[in-house]
């Protein structure tokens, strides 16, 4: 239960930095912001330094989240939020880096079944996939008899 919680609370925390490079890049006009605090927030995600986890060669990025214990569970957040980075990078004019990041997200697509949805674009691809997961998500949890119930019984 404390290794799903720990999971739980690194996602909403990738999800809340994602929720603020919308902002970033759409009212602040910053888009290398919002890039810099999604690579930030990912490092945190995945529990590794961001430089270190984001210079890997993107088949090496997947084989680190292939053998990490949350990998599998992070690895659609991670890659979905890679795909909306290099949206951002090629805004700030940083293709190069971009491409890094296109080919890391799609590597971890490719590995953990799951589709960029390229055709909707990043950002409203992103949106799409935070509210799909956000109503999965609540109805696990009432499945499970909520989280506040699971919880109480551990207390006694």
């Amino acid at each position: 239960m404390f290794e799903r919680d720990y999971l739980m609370r690194l996602i909403m925390q990738l999800v809340e930095a994602i929720q603020r490079s919308f902002q970033l890049a759409d009212e602040d006009k910053d888009p290398a912001a919002a890039a810099d605090l999604l690579e930030g927030a990912i490092g945190t995600a995945v529990d590794m330094d961001s430089g270190v986890f984001l210079s890997l060669a993107p088949d090496s990025l997947a084989d680190v989240l292939r053998v990490s214990s949350d990998g599998a569970q992070m690895a659609e957040y991670v890659g979905r939020s890679l795909r909306l980075e290099a949206n951002y990078l090629v805004a700030a004019g940083n293709v190069e880096r971009a491409a890094l990041r296109l080919d890391q997200a799609q590597a971890l697509a490719d590995s953990f079944g799951f589709s960029l949805d390229e055709e909707t674009g990043p950002q409203a691809a992103m949106e799409a996939f935070l509210a799909d997961d956000t109503v999965s998500e609540a109805e696990e949890s009432e499945e499970l008899g909520g989280a506040g119930g699971a919880e109480s019984e551990e207390a006694k």
